[in-house]
């Protein structure tokens, strides 16, 4: 016996071969790292927002308010606003509203920025997670067929789909499917708002039209809401779902080269156990491409909701930057970075659930 193998050799007794003590709390801590990194990016974020406002050429209220305003109402409502002190004071008096969730008033309509956004942002929401939805059953679908049945036709034709992931702005996609489906074949309702004019709008509950339209009861106005997003999130998946399925086929050819599915599929495990294993190898990539997505769609909102006339936080922005409300488009900023920093976080601890190896702090060799 070699006497100089020996400690490497020593094999703890059984029942106590746990987990070191230093690895378990330094796995611990990391968990934690997600959500710290959050935090120190939405605070940069709102750092960068108020000096990107503030880098906006000319008064806010002069121009605000077309140059209505002069002399001691013009100093007056400056100070109401907060624009009379020095920038590093507005900059104090910013942080200390934001501590106490107050985003201020429109200079354009007088009223609380917190309360319009609370109005808008589920609207958005409604059509931006409709919109990953959809594209994410399309993707799986169609993703599906690809990796099945390479030989026929229709998959070929299905990669070169993906291929061309972000060939087309959604913008181009919408104005398209409106000529097509509203101007031409009269399918789809006028692109005029979220309810038929001759509808009254439901008690608002949530701020989720249909699921507000719902819970009064009004199937109406709820086939209504439904009617005029079947447009919008056709022209989200249509434009999306290429880069969808480009990731998630990159993911499964490589989980069905992996010598973990071979070997399944040498020892005769069936074929419903050879897909499970590699589906759940390519979610943590799918998982990460929905986060992306999803900015990608909250940004697409903005141009969707102004040209389908949606009235949701891609309109109150718009609607700010005509206006020149700079506290009403620096919320909406907030707004934006907030929800996708979220999404991020909740992107990022659904991997390190899924996957045990992108858990931070964990090295491969410790499994």
């Amino acid at each position: 016996m070699n006497d100089s193998l020996t400690p490497a050799t020593t094999v703890a007794p059984a029942g106590r071969a746990e987990t070191p003590p230093v690895r378990t709390r330094r796995i611990s801590l990391a968990g934690l790292r997600p959500l710290g990194r959050t935090v120190v990016n939405f605070l940069i974020f709102v750092l960068l927002a108020f000096f990107l406002v503030k880098l906006i050429p000319g008064d806010p209220v002069v121009v605000a308010t077309g140059g209505r305003l002069s002399g001691e109402q013009l100093e007056a409502a400056r100070e109401v606003y907060g624009l009379d002190g020095s920038w590093w004071q507005q900059l104090v008096d910013y942080l200390r509203q934001l501590a106490t969730l107050d985003l201020g008033n429109s200079i354009a309509t007088g009223r609380p920025i917190s309360d319009e956004l609370l109005v808008r942002i589920p609207s958005t929401l409604e059509l931006v997670l409709t919109g990953l939805a959809a594209s994410t059953v399309v993707a799986l679908l169609l993703s599906h067929y690809v990796v099945t049945h390479r030989a026929a036709w229709l998959s070929k034709a299905l990669t070169v789909y993906a291929r061309s992931a972000g060939a087309l702005p959604e913008y181009v996609v919408g104005i398209a499917f409106l000529f097509i489906f509203y101007a031409k074949l009269h399918w789809a309702p006028a692109p005029s708002g979220r309810l038929d004019p001759i509808l009254l709008r439901p008690p608002a509950t949530t701020n989720f039209p249909i699921l507000d339209a719902l819970l009064a009861g009004d199937t109406v106005a709820a086939a209504s809401y439904v009617s005029h997003l079947v447009l919008p999130v056709l022209v989200m998946v249509f434009a999306h779902t290429p880069l969808l399925m480009k990731m998630l086929i990159l993911s499964l050819d490589e989980s069905i080269d992996d010598p973990a599915t071979k070997f399944r599929v040498a020892s005769g495990a069936p074929r419903s156990m050879v897909l499970a294993s590699v589906y759940r190898r390519a979610l943590p990539s799918m998982v990460a491409t929905l986060g992306m997505l999803f900015g990608m769609f909250l940004g697409g909102a903005v141009v969707l909701e102004a040209l389908f006339g949606l009235g949701g936080l891609g309109q109150y922005a718009v609607d700010a930057v005509n206006a020149s409300d700079v506290f009403a488009l620096r919320s909406f900023l907030l707004a934006t970075a907030a929800l996708c920093l979220l999404i991020y976080l909740l992107v990022d601890l659904a991997i390190m659930l899924l996957d045990p190896r992108r858990r931070a702090g964990v090295d491969r060799k410790d499994l």
